[in-house]
C-alpha cells in the first residue's frame, strides 16, 4: 500500500512538472510571436491608404508641407474659379486633404487626392505630375462626376505609387 501511494505521488509530480513545462513553452512561443509581429507592424495604421504621399500623410504633417503651398490657401485660389463653383469659397487645402466624405463623393475625392498630388509635385522628386498639370487636370475633371471620379482615381494611384520614390 505504501508503495502504491509513493508511485501515485510521483506520478502527480511528474504530471504537474510536465504541465508546467508545456505552459512555459507555450508562453515563450506566444511571446516570440508577439515580438515578431511588433517588429513588423507600424505603431499607427491609417484606416485607408498610408504612406508619405497620401492625403492622410499631408493632413497630419504640417511641418512637411512645401513652403510654396500654404496650408491655409483656399482650394479656389489654388485650383481656380471652377473649384470655387464646386466647393466652399473658404475650403482650405489642409481641410481638403483631411476630408473624410470622399467615399462615394466624386468631387470630394478629387479635391482630396488633387491636394495631395499638388503637394507631392512640389515635395517629391520624380512625381509623375507637375503642379501645372495637376491644376489643369482638376479644372478639366470638374465638368462631371464621372470625370472627377476618374481623375481622383488617377491621382490616388500616383499618390500611392509615390511611396516607392526616393525623397
Amino acid at each position: 500500500m505504501v508503495t502504491l501511494l509513493l508511485v501515485c505521488c510521483l506520478s502527480r509530480r511528474l504530471l504537474v512538472s510536465s504541465l508546467i513545462v508545456c505552459f512555459l513553452a507555450a508562453a515563450a512561443a506566444a511571446a516570440a510571436a508577439a515580438a515578431a509581429a511588433a517588429a513588423t507592424a507600424p505603431g499607427f495604421v491609417f484606416a485607408r491608404a498610408r504612406g508619405k504621399c497620401t492625403p492622410q500623410y499631408w493632413s497630419s504633417r504640417a511641418e512637411s508641407w512645401p513652403k510654396m503651398v500654404p496650408q491655409m490657401s483656399t482650394v479656389s485660389n489654388v485650383f481656380g474659379s471652377r473649384a470655387f463653383e464646386r466647393f466652399r469659397y473658404d475650403l482650405t487645402l489642409l481641410e481638403a486633404a483631411s476630408r473624410s466624405d470622399d467615399l462615394g463623393n466624386a468631387f470630394a475625392g478629387l479635391v482630396k487626392e488633387s491636394t495631395a498630388a499638388l503637394l507631392n509635385s512640389y515635395a517629391r522628386k520624380g512625381y509623375p505630375y507637375s503642379a501645372w498639370e495637376i491644376k489643369t487636370l482638376v479644372i478639366q475633371a470638374l465638368v462631371s462626376k464621372q470625370a472627377a471620379a476618374l481623375q481622383a482615381q488617377r491621382f490616388r494611384h500616383a499618390n500611392q505609387a509615390c511611396n516607392h520614390l526616393h525623397f
